[in-house]
């Protein structure tokens, strides 16, 4: 603790001074008040008295008072309205009432109006009453100590707050230095995420560059197999580790021969299409040393196993192969054949769908298959709901960003949910009219702000 509170600035408060518990003793009668005070001058308490209500509260007003014991009948004010009175003014100390058996209308206005801890009859029995009188300080104690231990749990999580935005500031201008695609968010927790999810996208980006795949194909693998593990209810941490692996699951590739990564699949000889199946085996192992990437790596290595049992690089079959890879499969090679990976030509559209049924319970799981098929009916499917594709002419501040911007060679221009600024828009065109291409430009549809920061678009 000393070295948190030493190294953060987070201070502990000064500790409240303990004080005797003060009691007030509340009777017109001396004799009452002397045998009151009488039995608990041994126990340490700071006693006072009062011979009427109006004198009470007098007393109250001049000095803190933790229990009230107050005699029920008295003239002009009676013990009722008195404690109701301290009640109002007062309301931290503690009440009790002694009453005799005839005022039990009396004692049931205390109660309500009053707000008393307990009634003791007179007379009463010292052990009772003196027990009631511990219990009831005790209470309070527990109160005040819950109150005190409140205030400085609140005081350090105020501390502690100022000291991680403080921390996370700097963390932010650190990253901003190294990352030109990061844009500055108001929280720094929000921002390490962008960054931490902007520098997966681009080393998926340079795998694809490697790998000769179409530019953003990764992300789409991530994304769609995302929105498919969260129809298996996936927890939120198998889920990111899926998306991890969406993004990486080529990264193995990144040793093999260039021929052989350009070349179609169907095309491999066997020899050829044994060496490009274990790239699945060499992306767990370029991740081993990761250990937050250890799930991402096991989706990595079995995305090859076949549900049958004959895929590689252990032959598991069924639900041994795990659920993230067995989704990883479909979506894979949903991806590839429309973008011809698999065959010379891209498969259209239309016919990618029947492919894949018919390596139901071969090359798939059946239940994976069926519930892609359903995501893929669903409206906007391959387009999320609520985005709309836009042209560079249509592009204005304030918008955006959906989905990656990426240039027709793969290469990330801009990460998902980035705010488009004026310059973005310059730089935007710019990069159409270098590449004599259409940008795909996705944007949030409804979602407008005004733009703060002008930050570098990737050159």
């Amino acid at each position: 603790m000393s070295d948190l509170t030493g190294g953060t600035g987070i201070d502990n408060p000064v500790t409240e001074v303990v004080r005797p518990p003060v009691i007030l003793f509340v009777d017109d009668e001396a004799n009452i008040l002397s045998a009151l005070k009488r039995l608990f001058r041994s126990s340490g308490f700071k006693l006072l008295t009062a011979e009427s209500g109006s004198a009470g509260l007098a007393l109250l007003a001049e000095e803190p008072v933790d229990l009230i014991i107050s005699d029920m009948r008295m003239p002009v004010m009676n013990g009722a309205q008195f404690l109701a009175q301290a009640k109002k003014q007062y309301p931290e100390a503690i009440r009790i009432l002694l009453t005799g058996y005839s005022e039990m209308d009396a004692t049931i206005s205390a109660i309500n109006d009053g707000g008393i801890y307990r009634y003791l009859q007179k007379p009463w029995d010292e052990h009772d009453l003196v027990l009631t009188v511990q219990q009831a300080l005790e209470q309070q104690e527990l109160k005040r100590e819950t109150a005190r231990l409140t205030a400085i749990v609140q005081l350090q999580n105020e501390q502690l707050t100022a000291f991680n935005n403080q921390l996370e500031v700097q963390v932010a201008a650190r990253t901003g230095e190294i990352q030109q695609t990061v844009m500055f968010l108001e929280k720094a927790q929000e921002d390490l995420k962008q960054n931490f999810m902007t520098m997966l996208k681009v080393f998926s980006n340079l795998i694809e560059l490697r790998a000769g795949m179409l530019g953003g194909n990764s992300s789409r693998i991530a994304e769609l197999s995302q929105r498919l593990g969260r129809k298996f209810d996936m927890s939120e941490m198998a889920v990111q580790e899926l998306m991890v692996a969406g993004l990486l699951h080529a990264i193995g590739k990144i040793g093999l021969p260039d021929d052989l990564i350009r070349k179609p699949q169907d095309q491999l000889t066997a020899e050829e299409l044994k060496q490009f199946l274990a790239h699945a085996v060499k992306g767990q192992m370029i991740l081993t040393p990761l250990e937050s990437f250890a799930g991402a790596g096991r989706i990595i290595r079995h995305q090859y196993e076949r549900f049958d049992g004959r895929g590689t690089p252990n032959a598991l079959a069924g639900d041994a192969i795990p659920l993230g890879a067995r989704i990883l499969a479909v979506v894979r090679d949903f991806e590839a054949l429309r973008s011809g990976a698999v065959t010379a030509k891209p498969v259209p559209d239309e016919r990618v769908v029947p492919v894949l049924l018919s390596q139901r319970a071969h090359r798939y799981d059946p239940l994976v298959v069926d519930r892609f098929v359903e995501l893929l009916s669903e409206p906007g499917a391959l387009e999320p709901s609520g985005t709309r594709l836009i042209s560079s002419h249509e592009l204005s501040p304030g918008l955006h960003l959906a989905e990656d911007l990426m240039s027709r060679e793969g290469v990330l221009l801009l990460t998902k949910n980035s705010l488009i600024t004026p310059h973005y828009v310059s730089q935007i065109r710019k990069f159409e009219e270098i590449d004599n291409a259409p940008l795909r430009i996705l944007i949030t549809v409804g979602l407008t702000d005004r733009p703060r920061v002008d930050a570098p678009v990737a050159h």
